[in-house]
């Protein structure tokens, strides 16, 4: 299944021998990965498989302890991602480094301003490259009106800019729906048409081998294997990640009960301007009952969570918690009440960076054991409970007295999900629960809540993975524009459908706001 370059051709990118270590942590053990120029070359993982050291390494953002470096046949060492740039490589990360406020032209030429200043010249070399490769940004529209597909755009717009042939691209799909995702793929293709190189990191295998050239397997920071797409299925890629087959988020079997855990009346949410950022949300949760919300990021899913675990206030309507109406409570009152929270953004909402993960585990449940015991901070019963979580939700590290920062992100919502798990919550509300995670780690994911669910617990479900959210939920609701605005069934809708809702085009599986799934 190896694939390797014709002897003539020069490589793209080859890494040779690529060793890294950090305390306690073998991050890369002799990685080596050649990328043939005018492909996409995917990278793909399980959590901690040392994708992301490898590529900073490429980038310039870490130094490797050893191995060596070649650009298109020349050996290069970079002290900074400046030398890698000057090398003609790019980075799109998976968090978006954009400022709202600003133009796309603005949020392009900052930091490269030297190039073709921040002028006339600055935009018209933006409109052109926008043009050549079918992009369609505005170079004067304010980024914050732009969806999350043009968003995506802007980033890649920004390497191409600085000259970039050679770009690296973090899980680039990741918050997008499937017409996005092929928007996206049309332009990677035109891309590598056009004369560039593309390293895609991905955990979806199947847009992985429906993108790519060659695809490079990294298991416990070493090469596995180089494939051909055409030469493998997502059942073998997993395989060689994890060691196990492709999971499923197939919910089997309904466990809805007629006991009522949350329910959300007329509620409206204003931004600080004023302006109705959720507008008359109805929605009801029971014991046992997984409710997915589906939407485009951006359309007020983080304002509805926000909402419900209490760090938003209400301009209008009420939030009830088991028939007791919680609308005045804060965070902390709903986390006693039983409320656990998995956030969308791990490092601002869900963990403490730079400390260790037994005091992170006491974060946000800080007045329930095992974190108190009477009064008092009950140090040996967070430590204890922080080991059986790293070890029953498969978290790499070196121990519980390691820094949160010190993990990969897949690890890290790894024990927040853990964490958030813990105590027996009466309603969960995860927000992108598995983004990030392997296959392996996914599937435990999903095995945890359906087990929770089986138990009773209620769960509100946003995620940007339609089949995770197909295959999860008892029932399924869109959100555009700050509203709900449609009601499927996910025993008969499709991600295409979902996501033309999510996008406000009208298509099939609707149902009545009285079935349920069986």
């Amino acid at each position: 299944m190896s694939k390797t370059s014709t002897v003539s051709e020069t490589l793209a990118v080859s890494l040779e021998g690529i060793g890294k270590r950090f305390p306690g942590v073998v991050a890369n053990h002799d990685v080596s990965i050649k990328v043939r120029p005018r492909t996409v070359h995917a990278l793909v993982g399980e959590n901690g498989a040392g994708k992301s050291t490898l590529m900073k390494i490429l980038y310039g953002v870490q130094k490797p302890d050893v191995g060596t470096i070649a650009i298109s046949g020349q050996e290069v060492s970079f002290a900074s991602p400046a030398d890698a740039i000057r090398h003609e490589i790019g980075m799109v990360f998976q968090h978006f480094q954009l400022a709202d406020n600003l133009t796309v032209t603005e949020n392009v030429v900052l930091g490269a301003e030297s190039r073709h200043g921040i002028g006339a010249d600055a935009r018209r070399e933006i409109e052109g490259i926008s043009e050549t490769y079918g992009f369609g940004l505005d170079p004067d529209e304010l980024v914050e009106n732009l969806g999350v597909g043009q968003r995506q755009r802007v980033e890649i717009l920004k390497v191409l800019y600085r000259g970039a042939k050679i770009i690296i691209l973090d899980e680039p799909t990741a918050v997008l729906v499937p017409q996005e995702v092929e928007a996206l793929f049309r332009n990677l293709r035109e891309l590598r048409d056009e004369g560039h190189t593309l390293i895609f990191i991905s955990h979806k295998l199947d847009e992985v081998l429906a993108i790519a050239d060659d695809i490079t397997v990294l298991r416990r920071g070493t090469t596995v294997a180089t494939v051909d797409p055409g030469d493998v299925t997502p059942r073998d890629l997993a395989e060689l990640m994890v060691g196990a087959e492709l999971p499923s988020a197939s919910t089997e079997e309904s466990t809805v009960t007629e006991t009522e855990v949350l329910e959300v009346k007329n509620l409206t949410v204003l931004d600080p301007t004023g302006r109705a950022v959720l507008s008359d949300i109805n929605l009801r949760i029971r014991a046992g009952e997984v409710l997915g919300i589906a939407g485009v990021e951006g359309n007020g899913q983080t304002e509805l969570v926000e909402a419900v675990v209490g760090m938003r206030k209400a301009a209008n309507g009420t939030v009830e918690l088991g028939n007791v109406d919680v609308t005045r409570q804060g965070a902390g009152e709903r986390r006693t009440s039983g409320v656990g929270y998995i956030p969308e953004d791990r490092h601002r909402h869900g963990l403490l960076l730079d400390s260790p993960l037994w005091e992170n585990r006491i974060l946000g449940h800080q007045n329930r054991p095992p974190s108190v015991k009477g009064f008092w901070l009950n140090r040996e019963g967070a430590r204890e409970d922080s080991t059986r979580i790293v070890e029953q939700y498969d978290v790499r590290t070196p121990g519980i007295d390691t820094g949160a920062r010190a993990l990969s992100g897949g690890n890290q919502q790894k024990f927040i999900v853990g964490r958030e798990m813990s105590g027996d919550p009466v309603l969960l509300v995860a927000a992108h629960p598995t983004r990030g995670v392997d296959v392996g780690a996914q599937a435990a994911i999903w095995g945890h809540i359906r087990e929770a669910r089986r138990k009773g617990l209620a769960v509100l479900l946003i995620s940007a993975d339609l089949d995770e959210l197909i295959g999860l939920s008892d029932s399924l609701r869109v959100i555009l524009r700050g509203k709900l605005v449609g009601d499927f069934d996910p025993q008969t809708v499709t991600p295409q459908q979902l996501g033309a809702a999510m996008t406000g085009v009208t298509g099939g599986g609707l149902r009545s706001s009285g079935e349920e799934k069986s």
